[in-house]
């Protein structure tokens, strides 16, 4: 018998793993792909975003409404904690311009390779191409396997399925219906931190699409967020549009629209534009005046000639005031949300109100459930690993009470 199973080798999967190792368990990792891992490793080619060096009373409400569920386990294993556990396996972090932390070597496989071992050397088995469907009627759980199902009988489980978000890594959200089949309340999986759709003219899309938006400031209703933004073939993604994913996808979902407002110089009020603008444009075209006077890129430019356009009126034909208006006023209608496989996460997932204190699922005893399939979601920048480290980390613990409560009783 295994004393614990834990499902699925990302971060909350092997966090349990080992809190679970430290605790005494023994422990199988159990993982539909052929190693750990998979989606941490794409989540680190640019560069491991590990955590944020926020305070956490500036750090917790980046998890919006499921900051108080989270707050626990983050402050339990805080940033400075997972900062302290990455330098432990030999990777020391440093903090970026922008508050976030990397470790030094700026990849995850050298993190995760450091890991593997002293999960290794603890004693953590791991069980490849093992990919989870249920229970049978003895309650064992079943892996479908490349020599057919296998039956393991297990004293407790942690479910680190992930969410759904790029499949080919691992995380399909197939887990939903096999909870939801238990009557586990289940969140329906949207993308999160996700690009969106925009019917760009041809023009627009074949000459400005892989081009930076920087430093603009996105506007939806209330929320302003600033920062950077890629125009795509077909659409708008980036850290600025992550940010604001959840208002845009709400946005789209609820009323079937959004309206995503661009500054381009969000620096300069109307007036000190408009007195830009009014100067003799001679000779030059209006986009070398617009370059030269006001600051603005070509793409710039050009998401301002897609609003004229949509107006019915040539760029030309604006006054310098309404050119400085629409600098800082671009209206960008966005027609869809990208697919959930190509999100970078997932909001949704299984609901706080079916856990108990400890990341137990309350109808499945023994059952505990941590990371990204739990239904929160929060912005790029260190927010996502750290909730997913911390979770595993609880659910991890959490194991190790029940098993000793179930001992004692």
């Amino acid at each position: 018998m295994t004393d614990v199973a834990v499902i699925g080798a990302g971060p909350a999967g092997l966090m349990a793993a080992e809190a679970l190792a430290h605790g005494g368990a023994r422990v199988t990792v159990y993982d539909a792909m052929p190693s750990a891992g998979r989606k941490f490793l794409m989540a680190g080619r640019g560069g491991l975003n590990l955590t944020h060096s926020e305070p956490l009373p500036d750090f917790m409400p980046r998890y919006r409404e499921a900051a108080p569920m989270l707050q626990a386990a983050i402050a339990a294993f805080s940033p400075d904690a997972l900062r302290a556990w990455s330098a432990a396996l030999g990777e020391p972090t440093f903090v970026g311009s922008s508050g976030r932390v990397f470790p030094k070597a700026f990849k995850a496989s050298p993190l995760l390779r450091a890991w593997l071992r002293r999960l290794d050397a603890a004693g953590v088995r791991f069980a490849f191409r093992h990919r989870w469907s249920g229970w049978d009627g003895e309650g064992r759980l079943l892996f479908r396997t490349n020599d057919g199902q296998r039956p393991i009988e297990a004293k407790a489980t942690v479910l680190a399925l992930g969410g759904a978000s790029w499949p080919r890594l691992g995380s399909d959200g197939g887990w939903a219906d096999i909870l939801a089949a238990k009557g586990i309340a289940i969140s329906k999986l949207r993308p999160a931190n996700s690009g969106f759709t925009v019917a760009w003219s041809e023009v627009f899309r074949g000459r400005f699409e892989g081009q930076p938006l920087k430093g603009v400031a996105l506007t939806i209703g209330p929320h302003t967020v600033r920062g950077e933004a890629m125009i795509t073939r077909s659409g708008i993604e980036g850290g600025a549009i992550y940010a604001l994913s959840a208002e845009l996808r709400e946005a789209l979902l609820g009323i079937g629209q959004a309206r995503l407002t661009i500054a381009l110089r969000p620096d300069l009020d109307a007036d000190a534009l408009t007195t830009r603008l009014s100067g003799t444009r001679g000779k030059q075209s209006l986009a070398n005046f617009l370059r030269k006077a006001a600051q603005v890129s070509p793409v710039g430019i050009g998401l301002m000639q897609e609003a004229a356009i949509a107006s019915g009126r040539p760029l030309a034909s604006f006054s310098p005031a309404e050119l400085a208006h629409l600098i800082n006023a671009i209206p960008v209608q966005l027609t869809g949300v990208a697919p959930i496989d190509r999100a970078i996460s997932t909001a949704g997932g299984v609901g706080f109100d079916e856990l108990d204190d400890h990341f137990m699922i309350r109808k499945l005893p023994g059952v505990f459930a941590a990371g990204e399939m739990l239904d929160w979601e929060a912005p790029t920048g260190g927010y996502l690993l750290q909730a997913s480290f911390a979770t595993g980390a609880a659910a991890g613990r959490g194991v190790l009470a029940w098993l000793a409560q179930s001992q004692k009783s």
